[in-house]
């Protein structure tokens, strides 16, 4: 592993970040680390992260967010359920009701449940709130009431989706989704997984390549969605995410 798991790249522009953000309340940050540690955390994602699901299907039965937890993805039951509650997604997308499947390694909770004490996630979720991320986020976003972040590994692999929704949770302190990308290079637009973000007329205004290495920073609420991985996409569409909170 390397010295530093979490470096950020000293040569932003975060003044020029800021204008962007400030113009659109949402930005793409690319090479926001060093490529040395961006590529450390990927092979942390690609290898050494135990997957769960993260599923919903309203209208379904299942809805609220389903967890399968990794150590349940390796059990019958767990296995049975997943398979239910997948193809209940899919049926909930098909008529037009909220809906989302992804793998997910829910790091926040990992951490205060003691799943694995002094695992590399843990030392991540501890790099995401440190100084050094806070100030990158308060400088870019404008929002210097930041104070703390969760956070959860995220995999969207093939037939994987998140729909359309708008994160309304302001009252629980969220402020601004990040998204930090850990995609296989070159990740192609044929297969799907952007971030995407939509009017109320549901056209899609804008959309972010999970490019390798970038940095997606945008305010909530606001309506966004992953859009469908295609079945013939490679598996690495790697991902970390969550919410940075005043609160």
């Amino acid at each position: 592993m390397t010295k530093k798991l979490f470096e950020i790249n000293p040569d932003l522009d975060r003044a020029a970040l800021a204008r962007r953000f400030a113009e659109h309340t949402r930005v793409q940050v690319r090479d926001f680390l060093t490529r040395e540690t961006a590529e450390e955390i990927r092979m942390i994602l690609s290898q050494a992260t135990p997957w769960g699901l993260a599923m919903q299907a309203d209208g379904s039965g299942f809805e609220g967010p389903q967890q399968i937890l990794p150590q349940d993805m390796r059990s019958p039951d767990g296995q049975q359920r997943a398979q239910a509650i997948g193809q209940a997604t899919q049926d909930a997308a098909a008529r037009g009701d909220y809906a989302f499947r992804f793998a997910q390694y829910p790091i926040l909770q990992a951490v205060q449940e003691n799943w694995s004490p002094d695992s590399p996630h843990e030392l991540l979720l501890e790099y995401i709130n440190a100084p050094e991320f806070l100030q990158l986020a308060r400088d870019i976003t404008g929002f210097d009431d930041l104070v703390k972040a969760d956070g959860q590994a995220t995999l969207f692999a093939k037939q994987q989706f998140l729909g359309r929704h708008i994160d309304s949770h302001v009252a629980e302190g969220w402020k601004v989704a990040y998204v930090m990308n850990f995609a296989v290079d070159d990740w192609h637009p044929d297969w799907g997984g952007y971030l995407q973000f939509l009017d109320e007329e549901g056209d899609i205004v804008e959309g972010f390549r999970p490019r390798f290495n970038a940095l997606n920073l945008f305010a909530v609420p606001q309506a966004h969605s992953v859009s469908f991985v295609a079945p013939f996409a490679p598996v690495g569409r790697y991902a970390i995410t969550g919410w940075l909170r005043d609160r």
